[in-house]
């Protein structure tokens, strides 16, 4: 056996051959609001941040009250400063449980379709 072939062969025995390279996501870093978060206004603005720059065409995000009625103006945009940022404009003003909803395509081709949500408190009118 040649040298290379006993190389590969004690490799392969011994489990050190690298693996196969990672595969990676666009990962929510933050947002804001953060989930979770219990505020005492809604927001003008919901604001997600991730770790990959974001193919904009491929790209949403959504708010959505506890009734099931989408309460943001859709004016979905992907930062022009920071490509990684994803943002939409608050239209609903109630208080209550809101559930953001976010589907990203990264520039690496991969799709990562997640929500979370936050509670605006005070007195329902």
């Amino acid at each position: 056996m040649t040298w290379p072939r006993l190389a590969l062969a004690a490799a392969l025995l011994t489990g050190t051959l690298p693996g196969p390279p990672a595969l990676a996501h666009a990962v929510l870093v933050r947002s804001t609001p953060p989930h979770r978060a219990v505020l005492g206004q809604v927001p003008e603005r919901v604001d997600l941040w991730f770790n990959e720059r974001l193919e904009a065409a491929y790209s949403t995000v959504s708010v959505w009250n506890e009734a099931g009625v989408q309460v943001d103006t859709r004016d979905v945009t992907v930062g022009p400063d920071d490509p990684r940022r994803l943002s939409v404009t608050m239209s609903g003003r109630e208080p209550g449980l809101y559930t953001v909803k976010y589907r990203v395509l990264s520039v690496d081709g991969h799709i990562v379709d997640s929500r979370f949500s936050f509670t605006v408190k005070g007195q329902r009118p």
